[in-house]
């Protein structure tokens, strides 16, 4: 599905079958690790045809559906067992196999993180081998302390990035406890990128910030794409950074950037003081609903 900026008039999507030869090249090249979840449009499906008679060869991550009501409440106990359960048996006949790597829950808010329910269920799918590894997938700093605290989780989706680095204050528990950081976000929806974009007026100081970062290239042929996917990758704690890609020429360009030559101490410490001023104001979700993007 369509994700970046400006896509509220988008209208490409891969065609199936070039979706399948591009997962097939990035596996070939090494990249074993693939997210997706079971709202990710045809995803899971996709994954699934793809990965077929070689699933020893990949790590899955995959997510349940969001079960808030419309109105914003929980569902009653037993209502919510059933869209759990039911979501999981859809992902696993989807993704062709019988056992997922790493199951989160899609965006533990603080209400959810403190369901019982929610841990009994993920226990139970635990023990009946439906999934390896219980994990959640978080927005704000709080979600991930309370989810740190829980000692449940094993592994945390969140987004961390050169502009905004909240999530940042947390990453050394999580690495005392063995609990695993997969970061996303890493290109802000591609604004940390060297696209040409004509921000909103109200993103005036957004749009000006990310100039400053050219002091942190290296040679002339940097990019801030590159730089910023090498400051995530640079994050000891970091296990995973999630980039999405289209064509092969960005799977070719992510592995000549993921290359085990990451920031030196002092380029790192220099990018962790350049985040964004005001970080609170870094929510890409309500600036659509300003009509900003």
């Amino acid at each position: 599905m369509p994700y970046g900026l400006n896509m509220s008039q988008a209208s490409h999507k891969m065609q199936k079958d070039d979706a399948i030869k591009l997962l097939h090249y990035a596996l070939d090249r090494g990249i074993n690790f693939f997210d997706t979840a079971r709202l990710y449009g045809e995803s899971e499906t996709i994954m699934g045809e793809a990965f077929a008679g070689m699933r020893q060869d990949v790590i899955l991550t995959s997510k349940c559906k969001h079960f808030r009501l419309p109105d914003g409440s929980l569902p009653a106990a037993s209502d919510l067992k059933k869209i759990m359960t039911d979501s999981l048996h859809e992902s696993l006949r989807e993704l062709r196999t019988d056992c997922i790597d790493v199951y989160m829950l899609h965006y533990g808010d603080l209400e959810i993180l403190e369901l019982e329910e929610v841990y009994e269920l993920f226990s139970i799918f635990q023990q009946e081998g439906l999934i390896r590894y219980p994990g959640v997938s978080v927005y704000e700093p709080e979600e991930t302390k309370k989810a740190l605290d829980k000692d449940f989780w094993k592994v945390i989706q969140l987004p961390f990035n050169l502009m905004d680095q909240k999530q940042g204050e947390h990453f050394h528990q999580a690495s005392a406890q063995g609990v695993g950081l997969v970061v996303r976000s890493v290109l802000m929806r591609g604004l940390l990128t060297d696209k040409s974009f004509q921000l909103h007026p109200a993103l005036k100081d957004v749009q000006a910030h990310l100039h400053t970062y050219r002091k942190l290239y290296t040679d002339d042929s940097q990019t801030l794409a590159s730089l910023a996917m090498k400051f995530a990758a640079s994050i000891p704690e970091v296990s995973s950074v999630l980039v999405g890609f289209d064509k092969v020429e960005f799977v070719q360009e992510a592995l000549s950037i993921f290359n085990g030559d990451y920031l030196n101490a002092n380029d790192l410490k220099m990018a962790k003081s350049m985040s964004y001023p005001d970080q609170s104001f870094l929510n890409l979700a309500q600036w659509d609903k300003n009509g900003w993007l």
